[in-house]
């Protein structure tokens, strides 16, 4: 019994591994990679996937934070697309694909934090607060906050992320809407409409759309074609919610929050790298990210001229100090260590899972079913419904590597579809989710359900926007 015991796992790992031939579809010669989708790693690798995205699904009850299941299964998926390649004498192309991947990582996951340390700079230095308690002091009404937040949310978006946007617009409506359930949950779903919408017209706006402009298949202007159908979008569920919403007055606020001393100079700073980012990209031929890390040295000149001159801050001054009445300068690092770093190793282990897959063989039969069978519009609109169930992320980077032949008006079509579906359910996107555990027990997943039909009219809608106004780019 101890020897059956101790010889099982090895015989196990024979069985998937030695006889990889007799599983293979097809082997190919030395510098084409293997079809593996119909032997034992594959499936294990689609299982493994699939458990991993459901705990991803189920953070908000686990909290589990969702970049741990996605690393460890990357992680073992690609051990055993390694095995095999070294059974097979042929370990350098999966080097090389790994290698691959890892570098499309690396120059998202740094332009993203460039971007993330602007926003922490920019919340640090009370730029949002000080939004926030001038939308308070207005006294608009309810129906005029809604609007103003879900536009603001539309127009922020392009340059934050929806995350940031949705949360500071949540904060307005959280201050002013108080006990006032009904309102509270249709601003929410319109701040979540908002912010996703805004995000798909800019190469900003949205992790999907800055991944389909690295990679070369919508130039930078471009994206600005999906303004009208992304206003559509926003539009359109959102006059159908209008009349719900309380015709009412909130009790208005005094409370004045001022911007710290540097803060307009970063807003500034941070325009500067957008530009730096898209002219190393357009007229240098340099990747993006290149221009957003020159950019990063912006900011880091910045903090030391607000260090050295840290002096000129009076002694009213709302600047931060520390425990012996000293000012605590701008320390960018603060803002560097402040990032979504869940959120960047999440993205990590998507991209390192899909493109296993991808190299496995999936990736290249689901293009055939999707984009040769069902062709390539149905197959957009389905990448967006597809995204309001699973994050929008290993949705679009799966159609990036399938890279299927589409005009560019097919391919702003599925960078809007895959951005705005999110909305159609709570758990869509990054904002829906968070603005959940925010307005806990105000908005709820059930009631944004209750408004799929009016956010799905909108989706309806600026589809057929798109295709109507952008036609000339699907030929």
């Amino acid at each position: 019994m101890t020897l059956l015991k101790h010889i099982k796992l090895p015989l196990l790992f024979a069985f998937l591994f030695i006889p990889l031939k007799l599983f293979a579809m097809e082997t190919g010669a030395v510098h084409e990679p293997m079809v593996l989708t119909s032997s034992p790693i594959g499936y294990i690798a689609l299982i493994l996937f699939s458990i991993a995205y459901l705990f991803v699904m189920a953070e908000e009850y686990t909290h589990l934070r969702k970049s741990k299941p996605v690393i460890l299964a990357a992680g073992i998926i690609w051990a055993m697309i390694g095995w095999v390649y070294m059974n097979h004498g042929m370990s350098e192309l999966a080097e090389h694909a790994v290698r691959h991947n890892l570098l499309e990582y690396a120059e998202l996951m740094l332009f993203l934090l460039v971007a993330m340390t602007y926003i922490n700079g920019m919340e640090e230095r009370r730029v949002f607060d000080a939004l926030r308690s001038w939308l308070i002091r207005k006294g608009f009404s309810f129906r005029q906050l809604f609007w103003m937040t879900g536009t603001l949310a539309f127009f922020i978006s392009p340059v934050a992320d929806n995350l940031t946007t949705a949360l500071l617009m949540c904060a307005v409506v959280l201050a002013v809407g108080g006990s006032n359930t009904r309102f509270v949950t249709l601003a929410c779903i319109n701040i979540v409409v908002g912010a996703n919408a805004g995000g798909a017209f800019s190469p900003f706006g949205d992790i999907t759309t800055l991944m389909v402009w690295q990679k070369g298949m919508v130039p930078f202007w471009g994206f600005f074609a999906l303004f009208i159908p992304a206003v559509v979008n926003f539009v359109v569920p959102a006059a159908i919610m209008h009349f719900a919403i309380p015709d009412e007055m909130p009790t208005a606020s005094g409370e004045v929050i001022a911007m710290k001393r540097g803060a307009r100079r970063i807003i500034f700073l941070f325009l500067a790298t957008i530009v730096t980012a898209v002219s190393f990209h357009n007229f240098l031929g340099l990747p993006p990210v290149i221009g957003m890390l020159t950019g990063l040295s912006y900011l880091q000149f910045l903090g030391y001229y607000l260090k050295k001159t840290k002096y000129k801050c009076s002694e009213s001054s709302n600047e931060v100090k520390d425990t012996v009445g000293e000012i605590v300068a701008f320390d960018v690092f603060k803002p560097v260590a402040k990032a979504e770093w869940d959120t960047l190793f999440f993205f990590y282990g998507v991209v390192l899972c899909v493109g296993g897959l991808g190299f496995l063989g999936y990736l290249s039969m689901l293009s055939e079913l999707m984009y040769t069978q069902w062709g390539a519009t149905s197959a957009n609109v389905s990448v967006g419904l597809l995204s309001a169930i699973v994050d929008n992320i290993p949705v679009m980077f799966a159609v990036l590597t399938m890279n299927p032949a589409m005009s560019e008006g097919q391919w702003l079509l599925v960078t809007m579809t895959a951005g705005v579906g999110g909305s159609l359910l709570s758990i869509g996107s990054a904002a829906g989710v968070a603005l959940m555990g925010q307005a806990r027990g105000k908005y709820t997943f059930f009631g944004h359900l209750k408004w799929t039909p009016a956010i799905a009219a909108g989706y309806v809608a600026s589809i057929g926007t798109h295709m109507w106004i952008n036609s000339a780019l699907f030929t």
